[in-house]
C-alpha cells in the first residue's frame, strides 16, 4: 500500500513518546481498564503488568518530516502519521458526530488512561482518554512471533484496526456489552471482529480518499498488498495465538479465518456490513 508520493500529509496526527520513568500508584479504575483493553486486543491475561496508576512519561513529540506521501513510503513512523490523516478524513464521512483521535507512538511502556502499560500489551486503544498507543516493535514481533508477512499495508491494517475500536466508542457501540465473556459467540469477539470490519472498510475507500487537495492519499492497492493484510488479521487470530480450536471458549479475538473474512467483508461493503452483533455466530 504506497502513499502518492505528492499527497500532502498532516504532521500532527501522530505523536513520539520519549521515554521517562512510570510512575506507579493504586490500580482501581486503570486497572479495571487495563484488563478490559487486554481482553480486547490480546486475549492474554497481564492483568499482573496493569498494577501503575497514572504519571508522566517524557515529552510527546510530533514526528519530524512528514509533510508528503514520499516521506510517508521511506519511513515507519510518518507512515503511521499518513495512515492517520487519511482515516481521520474518511471515517467522519461515514460517522455523525465523529469525534478524532490520537496516536502515540512509545517504547517499551508507558502511562495511559487506562493505567500503565507495556509493550506486551500490544497496540491498544484506551477509551478512557480517546488515544490508540502502539510500540512499533511489534511490527517486527507480528513477523518473527506470529509469522505474518509484514509489509505497509499489515501496518496500517494494525492502526486502522485500534482506530476501529474508536469507532465503535463513538458509537457507543462498547456501551453495555458483556466483554468478561469469551468464546466465538461472545461480545468480546464480536467487537474485535468488527473492528477488523472497519479496517477493511477503510482500506477498500483509501484510494478514493484525497488529502483535501484532489490527491488521492494512497495508490491502487495491489493484490499481494491486500494478502499483508489477510496475513496481519490471519497471524493475530486465537486459534494461532492460543494453538487449537479446541481452546475456542477462552477466545477473545476470534478464529485466523474469521478475522480474514469480516476484514474483508468491510473491504468489499463498507462499514453497512460490519454489523457483527446482527448475526447468531459472527
Amino acid at each position: 500500500m504506497t502513499f502518492n508520493d505528492d499527497a500532502k500529509i498532516d504532521s500532527g496526527r501522530v505523536k513520539r513518546r520519549g521515554k521517562g520513568a512510570l510512575i506507579g500508584g493504586g490500580g482501581g479504575i486503570g486497572v479495571i481498564i487495563v484488563v478490559f483493553i487486554i481482553s480486547q486486543v490480546t486475549g492474554i491475561d497481564l492483568s499482573s503488568l496493569a498494577g501503575g496508576g497514572g504519571g508522566s512519561n517524557g515529552p510527546d513529540t510530533e514526528i519530524a518530516n512528514c509533510e508528503t506521501g514520499e516521506q510517508a513510503n521511506a519511513d515507519l513512523d510518518c507512515r503511521l502519521n499518513a495512515a492517520s490523516d487519511a482515516l481521520d478524513t474518511y471515517w467522519p464521512t461515514q460517522v455523525d458526530d465523529y469525534r478524532t483521535t490520537t496516536v502515540i507512538l512509545f517504547e517499551d511502556q508507558t502511562n495511559t488512561g487506562c493505567g500503565a502499560a507495556t509493550s506486551a500489551v500490544g497496540p491498544f486503544y484506551c477509551p478512557a482518554d480517546e488515544i490508540i498507543y502502539i510500540d512499533t516493535d511489534f511490527y517486527a514481533e507480528l513477523r518473527t512471533t506470529y509469522g505474518a508477512s509484514g509489509g505497509p499495508l499489515a501496518e496500517m491494517y494494525v492502526l486502522a484496526h485500534e482506530w476501529g475500536h474508536h469507532i465503535q466508542n463513538v458509537l457507543g457501540t462498547m456501551d453495555g456489552l458483556d466483554q468478561s465473556a469469551t468464546g466465538p459467540d461472545s461480545d468480546s469477539v464480536r467487537l474485535e471482529l468488527q473492528a477488523d470490519c472497519y479496517a477493511g472498510s477503510w482500506v477498500g475507500a483509501a484510494t478514493q480518499t484525497d488529502d483535501g487537495t484532489g490527491t488521492t492519499f494512497l495508490e491502487p492497492i495491489s493484490s499481494e498488498e491486500l494478502e499483508q493484510a489477510l496475513s496481519a488479521a490471519s497471524a493475530v487470530g486465537d486459534d494461532r495465538i492460543q494453538g487449537t480450536e479446541a481452546n475456542s471458549e477462552s477466545w477473545t479475538h476470534g478464529s485466523s479465518e474469521k478475522r480474514q473474512e469480516w476484514f474483508t467483508a468491510g473491504y468489499a461493503g463498507g462499514p453497512s456490513a460490519c454489523d457483527t452483533f446482527a448475526v447468531a455466530t459472527p
